[in-house]
């Protein structure tokens, strides 16, 4: 069976500090999932969990009762509202999330993918070249698929963020210049972990002609046995009202179906 786009795990509120939209609210966000016959919608606003040290200046005001302030989430008798988390991994590759907050989360989505944080997510000589962010690539999300995490609830964000490298043709370049070998190798682990692949809806908006380069993380992960989840990583309303026919075509153009779909 086809896969069907019935659900949105990557969303952002007005308490990430990236949106402070007063109108991205949890009700919009509702109404959102019922207006695209959504059964599943997860709030994930930025978090570094305060117990963690290594938060940037930007990350350390994300702590648990600042985005924890949005519960209780508002549910409806089609929708499920899921309370989540976008944590981070910095350059020395700690995680912003300790053990102890796992179970306080329904999803835990975690981006390797933050290049544009210069000396915070990458150090200087991880950025002087195509090769080595395709490098950078590769090592973080080798770290965090060593990690003891609670993987039926963890998200990969973004795998071909944009913010990979300063300009389009660069950034196809580093999506380019990752091995396939270690694509195979990363993969093939996730699968094993259980760990969700994200379709992200600005990944996901690329032009027919980046169509081979952008989609070939994805359909490695897809000939591994990855499961893929859908996420508009919106910040504001007008991204949400743009996120499903954006999931559609990507998920009609790497032939998924029912069986490829991650469930928390």
């Amino acid at each position: 069976m086809k896969y069907i786009v019935d659900h949105d795990l990557h969303i952002h509120s007005q308490l990430s500090s990236c949106s402070r939209d007063p109108e991205q609210t949890k009700e919009r966000i509702l109404r959102y999932a019922e207006e695209n016959s959504f059964n599943i919608v997860c709030v994930t606003d930025h978090f570094w969990d305060e117990t963690v040290e290594g938060a940037s200046k930007w990350y350390t005001p994300q702590d648990f009762a600042h985005i924890n302030a949005i519960t209780p989430l508002p549910q409806s008798d089609k929708v499920r509202f899921l309370f989540g988390c976008e944590t981070e991994l910095n350059r020395f590759l700690t995680i912003g999330i300790s053990k102890e907050r796992y179970d306080q989360f329904d999803f835990i989505i975690i981006p390797t993918t933050h290049f544009h944080m210069k000396g915070y997510a990458l150090f200087e000589e991880e950025l002087v070249s195509a090769q080595t962010r395709a490098n950078a690539w590769v090592k973080r999300l080798d770290a965090v698929l060593n990690m003891d995490l609670p993987f039926h609830k963890v998200g990969l964000a973004h795998l071909t963020c944009h913010v990979l490298a300063p300009t389009r043709e660069e950034y196809l370049d580093v999506i380019r210049l990752i091995p396939e070998v270690e694509m195979e190798r990363l993969f093939k682990k996730a699968t094993l972990l259980g760990v969700g692949i994200e379709l992200n809806s600005y990944d996901m908006n690329f032009s027919e002609e980046e169509a081979d380069v952008v989609l070939r993380p994805y359909r490695i992960a897809k000939k591994c046995g990855c499961k893929f989840y859908c996420g508009s990583d919106a910040h504001h309303p007008d991204s949400l009202d743009k996120a499903k026919p954006i999931f559609q075509r990507a998920v009609d153009m790497l032939g998924l179906t029912e069986n490829d779909k991650f469930r928390i």
